[in-house]
């Protein structure tokens, strides 16, 4: 009598047995026909995993590349870190990114990655209507999507001009990957294009990462460029409140260094003649930052101009004078002035400090501080009154005077700067005592090494080099 079958559930035959380990299948029987087998198919849930992880993997890529482009505060790092990313999401070594706002109000600029600057110009050296990224008024004689640029080969396509065939075999690229920078806001602001050493174009997913990426960058690179248009005005409008050049007078040398911060400072200098053959001196500053602050400091220095006319051999009475004065205009600001009286034929000075640093005498023999007496700034006493101070320079000696932006863009405790200040000066080469501005130039980047005296700090500096004959 033959056993019951047992039934079956859900389509699974249960009286197969399911094994308790692999077997090592059996090999067929020499010359027994191979049965091909079937194609695996993938599970539909593995088909969604693999779509799953490889979205959030660009996902991750994009983030951790924005984030790094978020962070650039300036246009050339952020042109520098597009064009990198860029390469590395297209698959490309090299690539250029040309700046060129559309209202042409500019900064026009012209970065590369993997390129000279004998390489970039000869990729200026193309005509216009046949450049490889298309910021002339043609598109180039590639293929295009909407608004990229693709010459997946170069060498191979009809009617390429030939100034751009002999430029791109001279630099080694046979294809290129170009896309312009627009926004919505804006028009374009310019183009970026990668280069490609032998036939290649971005895949699908490359050309869809890319362009993610460089919408977020189009928007930044905007933002930026705002900012550096303000900055470069507020610059522009400081200057021209500043002397446009410093007068000659016998007897005595003069130089002028003025950097100024990202919002536009109110740190200020002056250099005017005066009767007797005498010359007037002052640096100060105002507080705050931006157009308000810039104007109050064009205000301040054309008031010091007119008192030190009247009453220059005075120090004292002009800086009263011009206390009083911003004590009943501008009750709400205060700045620090210092303004010396200079004989250059005695080379005496007269000086006078409201709140100031006090100035730097450097010479042969001796690097100090002039003893100049504790003062309150401009502005903050009901009545602002300190004595002066005479000076009696050497022959060859110069006086260093200075706004408190100089020691504070240091970011050390002001008495560290003060040494650091000290130490500069007192390090300045022989060959270079006899120019006001070397020494100038020496002390300023000295004092603020790497790039800190061009760096965007909100802080003003100022740097006026008397030297005495």
């Amino acid at each position: 009598m033959s056993a019951p079958h047992p039934p079956k559930v859900a389509g699974i035959d249960s009286t197969v047995p399911t094994p308790a380990h692999t077997v090592a299948p059996v090999p067929p029987a020499p010359g027994a026909p191979s049965v091909p087998k079937a194609p695996a198919v993938p599970a539909p849930g593995t088909v969604l995993q693999d779509r799953l992880a490889g979205w959030v993997s660009d996902l991750t890529t994009l983030h951790e590349l924005t984030e790094r482009l978020a962070r650039t505060g300036g246009l050339e790092p952020a042109l520098q870190e597009l064009l990198r990313a860029g390469a590395a999401l297209v698959g490309a070594r090299r690539g250029l990114v040309a700046l060129e706002p559309a209202d042409g109000l500019g900064p026009h600029t012209t970065l590369g990655l993997g390129l000279g600057r004998a390489d970039l110009g000869h990729l200026e050296t193309i005509p216009a209507c046949a450049l490889p990224y298309g910021t002339g008024t043609g598109t180039g004689t590639g293929t295009g999507t909407g608004t990229e640029i693709v010459h997946p080969d170069l060498f191979a396509e009809d009617g390429l001009d030939p100034r751009h065939r002999e430029v791109a075999a001279r630099l080694g690229y046979a294809a290129s990957y170009a896309l312009p920078l627009t926004t919505d806001a804006a028009a374009r602001l310019g183009a970026v294009l990668w280069l490609y050493d032998g036939p290649a174009e971005p895949n699908e997913r490359q050309r869809h990462l890319i362009g993610l990426y460089v919408r977020f960058a189009a928007e930044h690179l905007a933002r930026l460029l705002e900012v550096e248009r303000t900055r470069a005005c507020m610059a522009t409008i400081a200057e021209e409140l500043l002397p446009s050049r410093l007068p000659r007078v016998a007897g005595v040398q003069l130089a002028a260094r003025h950097r100024t911060g990202p919002r536009g400072g109110g740190d200020w200098y002056d250099a005017l003649p005066l009767p007797d053959a005498a010359l007037g001196l002052a640096v100060g500053s105002v507080t705050g930052s931006g157009p308000s602050a810039v104007a109050a400091m064009g205000r301040l220095r054309a008031s010091l101009r007119a008192y030190a006319v009247m009453e220059g051999e005075d120090p004292v009475a002009v800086l009263s004078d011009l206390e009083l004065l911003l004590r009943l205009t501008e009750p709400a600001r205060a700045a620090t002035a210092l303004f010396a009286y200079c004989e250059p034929a005695l080379r005496k000075v007269t000086l006078a400090g409201a709140g100031h640093s006090p100035p730097l005498l450097i010479g042969e023999r001796r690097t100090e501080f002039a003893e100049t007496s504790v003062s309150a700034p401009l502005g903050m006493l009901s009545c602002w009154e300190a004595p002066s101070v005479e000076i009696e320079a050497e022959a060859g000696e110069t006086v260093l005077f200075y706004t408190d932006g100089l020691l504070h863009r240091t970011g050390d405790p002001m008495d560290r700067a003060f040494a650091r200040l000290h130490t500069a000066a007192a390090s300045i080469p022989r060959a270079l005592r006899h120019d006001p501005g070397a020494i100038a130039d020496h002390v300023l980047h000295t004092v603020l090494p790497d790039g800190l005296d061009s760096a965007g700090s909100e802080e003003d500096v100022v740097l006026l080099a008397a030297r005495f004959d």
